[in-house]
């Protein structure tokens, strides 16, 4: 999986770092200093965001944008740091493969493939849509088409986890959708590459189709009638941190590289993967060491998506890209919610997993991107749909937190919108006055202080003046 910049980014990005010269002596040292000032910034923006109860994803988003290309450009190139991201989304699909209730996910299966189905067959009206509004052709439209119905594993995951409901229903559920998505990913990529003309691989998509389902259905079956695996040296390697991790990864990357090997997903791989580490007897030992790791490298995959966001383009098309990311990011938030509710869950749970999936997912920049290189896809519709992506992956933290504290006030009998967003962000709104109190005392204090030694600078020039 590969996030690629878009084509207003000039030639000469080539280095990691803005002005660094790869032979010139002191190169190490000044992109070491990047680096760190990258991840001061990160945390930072990240403590400041959850000081106001938003979710520090957003921070680490801003952050990538600030410093990214078309920011300060202290970060010119996506080329490294996305490979670190693709490595955080294999290994978040492998620390959740580990953590899913097997019985709990069965549960919920048929559930999930619904919602995935009626989110796809929306989509492609949408797509249909474009069309009639823009002119595009029958393909572009289904790619489009694609690019919306996917969602963000990462984000929804994070998000979920945030609110401390991951494990819950309304987890089960979304990680149901989430993961039958990805698995769609792989006919929708091979479909997309076959419209550059190779064709005829309507075959091929459906026994990698079979395959995947067969695989994923034949482990579920597995592990819900039969005991735990038992790991060889168990016990002489339970202790030993570096070992355990160490061999986790290479259980997660080793399985992502086969199924992309494979023609599959590899983060299909790294999740069925983590479902049978999961299911051995190292399960409690493995979990505690990989969790860090999964979470350093998932901070980086919220950075390189700020890094996607083209500030430059943005600007110059504000007016279509928000309308864009607003109308899908509404419709996806109606339309989960509405499908969720449908398959018989409460309210609250169709809210919260609903809301947690109305963002464009990580895989529609691959799909747009492959689209792009086939000259399927229009350079406009190209740009427009990675900016929107990149925008509706940096709002959907925000819109959850919106969404979510105003439906929980609804029930206090708010007259206006006003009321029901001062009682939802009481907090944020109580810090924001601190803070302004606080600049006032600061500024008030620099300007009296200003003013008195102004008035001793005077007076010592008129002492002086008088013994002269």
């Amino acid at each position: 999986m590969r996030f690629p910049l878009g084509e207003s980014k000039e030639a000469g990005l080539d280095d990691i770092i803005t002005g660094s010269i790869e032979a010139a002596p002191g190169y190490h040292g000044s992109a070491l200093t990047a680096i760190a000032l990258v991840v001061a910034v990160a945390a930072i923006l990240g403590l400041c965001f959850m000081r106001l109860r938003q979710p520090p994803l957003v921070g680490f988003i801003v952050a990538g944008v600030a410093l990214g290309p078309t920011g300060v450009g202290l970060i010119s190139s996506n080329e490294s740091v996305s490979l670190l991201a693709e490595m955080g989304v294999v290994v978040l699909l492998f620390f959740i493969g580990m953590e899913l209730s097997i019985k709990a996910f069965i549960l919920t299966l048929r559930q999930a493939l619904t919602v995935a189905g009626g989110q796809l067959l929306a989509a492609m009206l949408a797509g249909g849509a474009i069309v009639l509004v823009t002119g595009a052709g029958p393909e572009e439209a289904v790619i489009m088409g694609f690019i919306i119905a996917l969602s963000s594993t990462v984000v929804a995951m994070k998000m979920l986890e945030d609110m401390g409901v991951l494990r819950g229903e309304a987890g089960r559920i979304a990680v149901g959708v989430l993961i039958a998505q990805d698995i769609a990913v792989v006919p929708m990529l091979i479909f997309v590459s076959s419209l550059s003309g190779g064709g005829g691989q309507v075959g091929e998509v459906a026994v990698k189709m079979l395959v995947a389902v067969g695989l994923l259905g034949f482990i579920l079956w597995w592990f819900g009638g039969h005991k735990k695996i038992r790991v060889p040296f168990a016990e002489e390697i339970a202790e030993k941190t570096e070992l355990l991790a160490l061999g986790a990864l290479a259980v997660c990357f080793a399985a992502a590289a086969i199924s992309g090997l494979a023609g599959l997903s590899p983060v299909y791989g790294a999740f069925l993967a983590g479902i049978v580490t999961g299911n051995s007897t190292l399960r409690s030992r493995v979990i505690p060491v990989i969790e860090p790791i999964q979470s350093v490298l998932v901070v980086v995959f919220f950075l390189s998506i700020g890094l996607l966001i083209d500030l430059s383009f943005i600007r110059a098309n504000l007016f279509e890209v928000l309308a864009a990311s607003i109308i899908v990011i509404a419709a996806k938030s109606v339309l989960n919610i509405f499908l969720i509710r449908k398959t018989g869950f409460s309210t609250e749970t169709a809210l919260i997993a609903g809301l947690s999936m109305a963002q464009i997912g990580e895989f529609s920049f691959v799909l747009a991107s492959a689209g792009h290189a086939t000259g399927v896809l229009g350079n406009d519709l190209y740009r427009l749909s990675i900016a929107v992506t990149a925008v509706s992956l940096l709002v959907s933290p925000i819109w959850v937190g919106v969404m979510h504290r105003l439906e929980s006030v609804a029930s206090q009998g708010m007259e206006t919108y006003r009321e029901a967003l001062a009682a939802a962000y009481a907090h944020e709104l109580y810090e924001v006055h601190r803070g302004t109190a606080a600049f006032s005392r600061f500024t008030h204090g620099a300007h009296v202080r200003y003013r008195a030694l102004r008035l001793a600078i005077y007076h010592r020039k008129a002492v002086k003046r008088k013994q002269t």
